[in-house]
């Protein structure tokens, strides 16, 4: 198992992430002990990912599921065993090479680039776990025309999200 961890899925494992219910907190809960277990998380080199979710979590003093999680990744941050560090590029615009690459006509928000960043550098693309944040329904279909393939931990909670955050618009399809 390999995958790039949007940073609402340790906060919601945290049960920091207001709107999101039990079963979504444990979606991601589960995910991140199996990771931990088994699995390999993908960043990159820079520290920008673990960067943010330092700046939202307490690693250090905190015993809530997410932040036993990051200090898990800290603790491994140098065994390419269980974590994969990448090189990205920043761009001009606030953006990074590896996203503008893709040609994406989708306005994708500064803070997520990064995520997508890391999932293209890789030829084997890994998916980017997604638990909150309910604009990637709008991007996954793109982002999955080019290879990165996004994985809704929290499916239900997130199109309920979805619809109190964007009553006007249609519900995007699920993957």
């Amino acid at each position: 198992m390999r995958a790039v961890i949007d940073t609402n899925v340790i906060l919601v494992a945290n049960g920091s992430h207001p709107g999101m219910g039990d079963d979504c907190r444990l979606a991601c809960i589960e995910r991140l002990e199996a990771m931990a277990k088994r699995g390999r998380v993908v960043i990159d080199d820079g520290f920008e990912i673990l960067h943010e979710y330092l700046g939202r979590t307490e690693p250090r003093k905190g015993r809530r599921a997410g932040d036993v999680f990051l200090k898990w990744l800290l603790n491994n941050q140098h065994n390419a065993a269980r974590v994969e560090r990448v090189p990205i590029t920043s761009s001009a615009g606030h953006s990074y090479a590896e996203v503008d690459a893709l040609g994406l006509s989708i306005n994708i928000d500064r803070s997520d680039r990064k995520f997508i960043a890391v999932a293209a550098r890789r030829r084997r693309k890994p998916p980017i776990w997604e638990a909150a944040d309910s604009k990637w329904l709008e991007w996954w279909q793109e982002l999955r025309a080019v290879g990165i393939h996004v994985e809704f931990l929290c499916a239900v909670d997130l199109q309920r999200h979805y619809r109190r955050k964007f009553p006007e618009r249609p519900n995007p399809p699920l993957p």
